[in-house]
């Protein structure tokens, strides 16, 4: 069984950071394609907006959203069977429940932004920014 855990969300003024960490237990880490989605109120499970995605590949290919990109870093640490989530320059906007997913991919090459096509969910940690 599957099970990712994710920390690290907090309540912060605008323009700091926070660095949220899923560890995901059982099954294959290193041959995970993983990603962050966040969700703010009134939008549903089907609403997750796409933040950022990583392969598994030896370059760890990254993704981001247009809203996050030059702010927010991905990482992944096969040794801790650990994604990150590095948020540089938070702003009010980033307010949401951020969750982190994952799924097998047999393509190291493969970089998944679209919820639908991940298997594995964590709970979600909240993430709020003030201004």
């Amino acid at each position: 069984q599957v099970q990712l855990v994710e920390s690290g969300g907090g309540s912060v003024q605008a323009g700091e950071s926070l660095r949220l960490s899923c560890v995901v237990s059982g099954g294959s880490f290193r041959n995970y394609a993983l990603g962050w989605f966040r969700q703010v109120p009134g939008k549903g499970r089907n609403e997750r907006d796409f933040v950022a995605a990583i392969n598994w590949s030896g370059t760890s290919t990254t993704y981001y959203a247009d809203a996050v990109k030059g702010r927010f870093a991905i990482s992944r640490d096969n040794a801790k069977n650990t994604v990150y989530l590095q948020m540089n320059n938070l702003k009010p906007e980033d307010t949401a429940i951020y969750y982190c997913a994952a799924d097998y991919r047999r393509d190291p090459l493969v970089v998944v932004t679209t919820s639908r096509e991940y298997n594995y969910w964590g709970q979600g940690t909240q993430v709020t920014v003030s201004s």
